[in-house]
């Protein structure tokens, strides 16, 4: 194949015929090509041309990606959120995975909300709140244990006459109260109950 004219930026295909390297046009290929100018646009926000070729730019606050969009400047990787982010009306937000989380001053790391001294947690009487990070849970209170009766879970009064878990004198009799026991001095005997003489 002979191409009379020749093919500046390309090659010869065909008689007179010139296929040309990316960025330049015309018979010759002697022509720079206006990618700018093309549809659909290789640039997101800004294009420049350039002789055989074009650049990119962004608006500010936006980043050039290597597919010649724009992203946000404020993604989540540079922000380096504890658990994530999410971007809202372009700005980028931390977010905590959990209800019992909320975002500390940095407006990065999650801290946790004690829910048992700000009064969110929802404990049944015989229970007590124990926090935990993100959370709580409701453990029995002292003196009660854990039982399963009757088809589900629940705090149960512990006799502590009856597991000898109690502090009374070798001289008093136990008895038992709801979530405690109290010491008497048995007959002939005088004193708190715990002190026996």
């Amino acid at each position: 194949a002979t191409c009379g004219h020749g093919c500046k930026y390309g090659e010869c295909m065909g008689p007179n015929k010139c296929k040309c390297f990316p960025g330049f046009t015309g018979k010759t290929c002697n022509q720079d090509l206006n990618e700018c100018g093309l549809k659909p646009r290789p640039c997101e926000h800004r294009c420049m041309n350039t002789y055989g070729s074009y650049k990119c730019y962004c608006l500010n606050g936006y980043m050039l990606m290597p597919d010649g969009t724009c992203a946000s400047s404020m993604t989540c990787a540079m922000v380096n959120c504890q658990y994530g982010c999410e971007e809202v009306k372009g700005e980028v937000q931390c977010l905590c995975p959990s209800g019992g989380l909320q975002l500390g001053p940095n407006g990065r790391t999650c801290i946790d909300i004690d829910e048992c001294s700000t009064g969110k947690a929802l404990c049944s009487y015989n229970r007590r709140c124990i926090n935990t990070f993100g959370s709580y849970y409701c453990k029995c209170q002292l003196g009660y244990e854990l039982k399963y009766i009757s088809g589900h879970y629940d705090c149960v009064d512990v006799n502590e006459c009856v597991t000898n878990t109690h502090s009374c004198n070798l001289h008093a009799e136990c008895l038992n109260t709801e979530g405690s026991f109290k010491c008497k001095c048995k007959q002939g005997y005088r004193g708190t109950g715990f002190d026996c003489a």
